[in-house]
């Protein structure tokens, strides 16, 4: 369920033995399932555990996780990188804004999942997003492109060069082309 770095677990073993004996770490999201997820790591002191958490042990220490967020951090990975700007730990949990959806779900399911965990998050570093508005019979993903890619005269790049080329890589026979249905009007929310 949550990959944790040996770089990682080792800093968390070090940040627990400044703790209370059986103190733990929780992981969470805040938000499961909406486009305001967010991921975090607190301590878990052993009277702040539930019954029904889950326990995922590691060398030194469990990750607890509450029965809420544990669809949402299917393939979570934390990490703990150094470099010359200081140290970070990341949390990355492609699933907490939408759970993971079965291989034989539908295919706008599907295709809503991959959209979701995978392309709008790259969009919105730019203050962009994409939703799924429907799949034709003949195979078609129609797309309505929202925010900072409202206006963008890279929309079709994007569209075309990024999306589609993942899309129909994913969903090969399934899908047949990528469409957008936006209506691109320059305004004040857009990027020039």
């Amino acid at each position: 369920m949550i990959t944790i770095s040996e770089t990682a677990q080792g800093h968390f073993r070090k940040l627990l033995s400044q703790q209370p004996e059986g103190t733990n770490i929780r992981v969470f999201v805040v938000n499961p399932g909406t486009p305001n997820a967010e991921c975090g790591v607190s301590y878990c002191p052993p009277d702040a555990v539930d019954p029904d958490d889950m326990h995922l042990p590691f060398e030194g220490f469990e990750a607890i996780v509450d029965q809420q967020s544990a669809p949402f951090l299917d393939a979570a990975e934390i990490d703990f990188v150094s470099d010359q700007m200081g140290s970070q730990l990341t949390l990355k949990a492609p699933n907490a804004k939408m759970a993971k959806v079965p291989d034989n779900a539908p295919l706008a399911d599907r295709v809503e999942y991959v959209l979701q965990s995978q392309i709008n998050p790259g969009l919105a570093s730019h203050g962009g997003k994409v939703v799924l508005t429907e799949i034709t019979p003949d195979g078609l993903a129609i797309l309505q492109f929202g925010g900072g890619c409202n206006g963008c005269s890279m929309v079709d790049v994007t569209l075309k060069e990024g999306i589609e080329k993942q899309l129909l890589e994913l969903f090969p026979g399934e899908l047949t082309g990528v469409r957008d249905a936006t209506e691109h009007q320059r305004g004040e929310h857009s990027y020039y």
